[in-house]
């Protein structure tokens, strides 16, 4: 019997759109010999659906009328139990849809799919899910905070000063000053928890500065602001595996049509339905070896170090100066899984797709390995003696 994967996409996200495009292509290279799918929707209101019609690209462009002919679901968050039904069924004589998955397969790209909300769901539903977990996941998202532990494994990042927009609000100068003095100009300003260059901008001066702080608090309420590299090449690798055995992926340059790779540059320069293999790019990127072989070696410390499974993409800023290579940032569900970094380095989608599921099976016979209730704790069996013995519960 094949086992059912639900593959969950869209979301509450920025990002909603190209989570779509990169589920379906994902759906696309999944083993149908050895797998069915079940695609499982999140609209931006965050309402689930299911149904054939989401398989199809062309039907987002109507979609009221796509959601209109495809099923609202609820899944059930009983333990072990996988199902979902049909929402707000209703009729003395119809019986609701009713299905099982076997394992969860987020293709969820930011806000409430990438950030270990849904990986937190999957943990008390106990299901196998593919990817990162909840923690590993939450510091991938944050930007600040992955930054603050990379930095204690001494795996390098550039300089950077963070704040909340409602701090900025309040004593907007000091946060100036705080910035020119360890950073100066130019900067980057940053959403703290947002991908796809989505809210980025960068300044030269204290004007620019207040409206870079301005656009991306419209995201977020926690802001990053980093010092610019001049001379600037970015070079992305993505790794697969988990905390025992992780490998790397051949370099990419992505390239840039302004001085930040944009949501444009990214989704939009060949074609807005192909992802992220819509970026202009050069594969393999053009650096040394040695350079290659270190920034490999980087991507697969911070995948180990973030606790990571599955496939992330490490993004890296290039020092031209100096050649300096610093961590920019890790996408736990990177777009298009960056199978076109895999099929550059001998491994194509199918089998990207057949590593995950096989990782994520793994990954959770390894946990259920583990015990998670213990005889001694249990003050309910305990007879009178100890802290909770003899404990008594009255009305007041």
């Amino acid at each position: 019997m094949k086992a059912n994967i639900g593959v969950f996409f869209g979301g509450r996200s920025v990002e909603h759109e190209i989570s779509v495009i990169s589920a379906l292509q994902t759906i696309q290279a999944i083993d149908r010999n050895r797998y069915e799918v079940t695609p499982i929707y999140i609209s931006k209101n965050g309402h689930w659906y299911t149904g054939d019609l989401l398989l199809e690209v062309d039907n987002y462009r109507n979609l009221e009328e796509l959601l209109k002919n495809s099923t609202k679901i609820v899944m059930s968050p009983n333990f072990e139990e996988y199902t979902f039904i049909e929402s707000g069924a209703k009729g003395l004589f119809k019986k609701p849809l009713k299905g099982k998955i076997d394992i969860a397969f987020p293709v969820l790209h930011g806000s409430f799919g990438e950030d270990g909300a849904i990986q937190g769901l999957f943990e008390l539903m106990g299901i196998p899910y593919v990817g990162c977990n909840v923690l590993s996941s939450a510091i991938g998202m944050d930007k600040i905070m992955m930054k603050m532990v990379l930095k204690e494994s001494e795996i390098p990042v550039v300089d950077y000063v963070w704040f909340y927009s409602k701090n900025w609000q309040q004593d907007t100068d000091q946060h100036i000053q705080k910035v020119e003095s360890k950073l100066g100009y130019p900067v980057i300003v940053k959403p703290a928890n947002l991908g796809s260059s989505v809210g980025i901008k960068k300044a030269s001066n204290r004007e620019e500065l207040e409206e870079a702080v301005d656009y991306a608090s419209s995201f977020a309420h926690k802001l990053l602001v980093e010092r610019t590299i001049v001379d600037l090449k970015e070079i992305n690798c993505s790794v697969l595996g988990n905390y025992e055995n992780a490998i790397a992926s051949t370099c990419e340059e992505p390239l840039m049509s302004g001085e930040i790779l944009s949501y444009q540059d990214k989704y939009v320069s060949k074609g807005g339905s192909k992802g992220m293999t819509s970026t202009k790019r050069k594969l393999p990127a053009e650096i040394p070896a040695e350079m290659s072989d270190k920034i490999k070696q980087l991507a697969v410390n911070t995948f180990q170090t973030l606790g990571c499974a599955g496939v992330s993409r490490i993004d890296f800023l290039l020092d031209q100066a100096t050649n300096d290579i610093y961590v920019n940032e890790i996408n736990t569900i990177p777009g298009s899984l960056s199978f076109y970094l895999w099929e550059a380095t001998d491994k194509n989608f199918n089998q990207l797709v057949n590593d995950l599921i096989d990782t994520a099976f793994k990954n959770y016979r390894e946990k259920n390995n583990l015990t998670f209730s213990y005889d001694e704790t249990n003050i309910f069996s305990m007879s009178g003696s100890g802290k909770g013995g003899g404990m008594k519960l009255s009305k007041s």
